[in-house]
């Protein structure tokens, strides 16, 4: 596309060759590091995808060191928003959208498996995968045209048959992957339905063995959308899917930590500051803080909620059973992170 300016172009670029080396490692039989590989890879291919979108509209997608001050630099480079920032920008109050539900899937869970080797994984995050990379060249397509497209440079890959293991028996010889197996079946559990059984958070498709076709000139592999099938032709894979279906188990209160020990965390982390109450000296980062933050950043309703499962999972979940919030590794990173100054205790209580 002509006319896009330099820093648009010069992040398309880097967007597509993100997601084409992704695709490059996760298709290679002998590496074992492929999800990790893959996910990290196309997380910088997402987030820049986002940056040119915000720079064709004029946008910096740059942190500020406060609301209308200067940006913040790091090394002399301005400090980018990464990837739950970009989409926070984008989707605004859209929380429900399956394309963003399946990228905050893999924020924390790339933070989980980036220093490991997890290829028990694979197999059970390949719906997520798959649909991650369709959603980019979707995406690509519809914001800057069929030419950054990266569709034509792929073809399907030659596979041999995985494992039916199911992720509990995949991972229970590997206490490693145990928390990020946590994570991904609580993650899942705590979707709205219809965002689950959407095609844009998780591609599934059965690939089943046909006799050859009569015309020479067919393709060995069809891909056809459920969408667009005649209701006989529904009829008939539903037929399958019942064959094979299978439940994914909630799991609750793992891999999250309650409000308290945020406030632990961060107050331990930014050195146990601390502030005259009266005559009392109490922790900087207490509890009234810590609510402040969530009301603030809105990753979750209000107590007297009716929809109180309507959080942001990337940093929060909601306790059915105990009718409480259980907070994420990624919540207590975020609040360190801003809260190095002290702007964001200034704006929090402003009032």
């Amino acid at each position: 596309m002509r006319g896009l300016p330099k820093t648009v172009r010069d992040a398309l670029t880097k967007a597509r060759d993100s997601a084409l080396l992704a695709v490059e490692v996760y298709n290679k039989p002998a590496v074992t590091f492929k999800s990790a590989a893959y996910v990290t890879l196309m997380v910088i291919a997402w987030t820049a995808l986002l940056h040119a979108v915000f720079f064709r509209k004029k946008i910096k997608p740059y942190y500020r060191k406060k609301p209308g001050g200067r940006y913040e630099r790091r090394d002399g480079d301005y400090r980018h928003w990464e990837l739950g920032e970009c989409l926070n920008q984008h989707y605004g109050s859209d929380t429900g959208n399956p394309v963003r539900k399946n990228l905050e899937f893999f924020i924390p869970l790339r933070n989980k498996i980036e220093h490991r080797s997890l290829p028990e994984l694979d197999s059970t995050i390949f719906g997520e995968c798959q649909a991650m990379l369709l959603n980019f060249d979707e995406f690509i397509e519809r914001e800057f045209g069929p030419k950054w497209c990266i569709r034509q440079f792929l073809s399907f890959a030659l596979q041999m048959y995985p494992t039916s293991e199911n992720l509990a028996q995949a991972v229970k010889r590997n206490r490693a992957a145990q928390m990020a197996a946590q994570f991904v079946e609580q993650y899942r559990s705590s979707l709205d339905p219809g965002v689950f059984a959407s095609g844009k958070y998780a591609f599934k498709a059965f690939l089943i063995q046909v006799a050859n076709h009569p015309s020479q000139d067919a393709l060995a592999i069809q891909f056809k959308n459920y969408d667009k099938l005649s209701e006989q032709e529904k009829a008939e894979v539903d037929k399958v899917t019942a064959i094979v279906k299978y439940k994914n188990v909630p799991v609750a209160n793992l891999d999250t930590i309650r409000a308290g020990e945020v406030c632990k965390r961060v107050q331990k982390a930014l050195g146990d500051p601390k502030l005259m109450r009266g005559q009392k000296q109490v922790d900087k980062y207490g509890l009234n803080w810590h609510s402040r933050c969530w009301k603030h950043f809105k990753i979750r309703p209000p107590g007297n909620s009716d929809n109180p499962e309507k959080t942001d999972t990337q940093f929060c979940i909601y306790d059915k059973r105990h009718n409480d919030y259980g907070y994420t590794e990624a919540w207590v990173n975020l609040l360190i992170e801003k809260s190095r100054d002290n702007s964001l205790y200034e704006i929090l209580y402003a009032k």
